[in-house]
């Protein structure tokens, strides 16, 4: 990886529904109890959202790229080379912990707050409503990533759960 300069600013994206497409993978979470190995699993197989992907490659002209996910950290090497593959731009990929169940707006606005010490965060790209809201209440600029097929388990296993 090259050397970051610290003085660009960040531009800070979610994967899954802002750059990979979920929807193939939705019907592990519709199962009870969820299916959390077979849903992180099938994440490599994840289509990319041509959006998202465009978004990031541009966003890389004038900023740092961070990858913020609510992804465990098991799921790094999968998740890494998901992201060479798709031609998206190098950064730091930021994961959650294996056993971190907390809701992803207190995760991700935990990690915003972190990396933003004495670093303009030009924006936060995600698809999480409540990530979003609670970024834009903590002063950060947001971007609604609502270019995915809604997917409702997902969404509740992302602030009941603390999964992705």
């Amino acid at each position: 990886m090259s050397e970051i300069n610290s003085r660009r600013p960040l531009a800070v994206f979610d994967i899954d529904n802002t750059l990979s497409d979920t929807d193939h993978r939705q019907h592990f979470l519709e199962r009870r109890p969820r299916d959390w190995e077979g849903f992180f699993g099938a994440a490599p197989s994840d289509p990319p959202l041509a959006r998202g992907i465009a978004l990031a490659v541009a966003s890389a002209a004038d900023c740092e790229v961070v990858y913020l996910t609510g992804r465990p950290e098991r799921c790094r090497a999968d998740t890494a080379e998901w992201l060479t593959r798709h031609g998206l731009p190098e950064g730091r990929l930021l994961m959650r912990g294996n056993q971190d169940r907390r809701p992803a707006r207190t995760t991700k606005l935990e990690v915003l707050k972190r990396i933003s010490r004495g670093r303009e965060v030009r924006m936060l790209v995600d698809d999480d409503e409540l990530v979003c809201e609670a970024a834009r209440a903590a002063g950060f600029r947001v971007v609604l990533a609502d270019w995915a097929a809604d997917a409702p388990e997902l969404k509740t296993a992302q602030e009941g759960e603390g999964r992705t």
